[in-house]
């Protein structure tokens, strides 16, 4: 039984070695020459503006909740399509009412304007 699990012991034995590895090779050789610029903050090239500790809207976090859920049915979308001769009429009826759900959703945070960034 243990001859099943071999492969999979040693792909984590050989993926721990290596990320140790490389951490440890790393600080070894090295530079540490720390600087003002080394140390400031890296953003596509552009000086930093402003403190990183700025507060986001609650905006930005409920879309991205509603994306992430939208996002989420999508994928179940997908394994339908696969079976999608084998279920039929009836796989197509349920699918209608799934996305008929979820477009009475989509609907519902259009009208409540959780959509719009203001």
């Amino acid at each position: 039984m243990l001859d099943s699990y071999l492969p999979i012991i040693t792909l984590i034995v050989i993926a721990l070695g290596f990320s140790i590895g490389s951490i440890i090779f790393s600080r070894l050789i090295g530079e540490k020459k720390p600087s003002a610029v080394k140390l400031s903050p890296y953003e596509c090239g552009m000086p930093p503006v402003g403190s990183a500790r700025e507060r986001f809207s609650v905006k930005f976090y409920i879309i991205a909740m509603l994306f992430i859920v939208f996002d989420i049915e999508v994928v179940f979308m997908y394994p339908w399509a696969v079976m999608f001769k084998r279920l039929g009429l009836f796989g197509f009826a349920e699918m209608g009412v799934f996305i008929l759900i979820l477009l009475v959703g989509y609907v519902y945070v259009w009208k409540k304007g959780a959509l719009e960034w203001e």
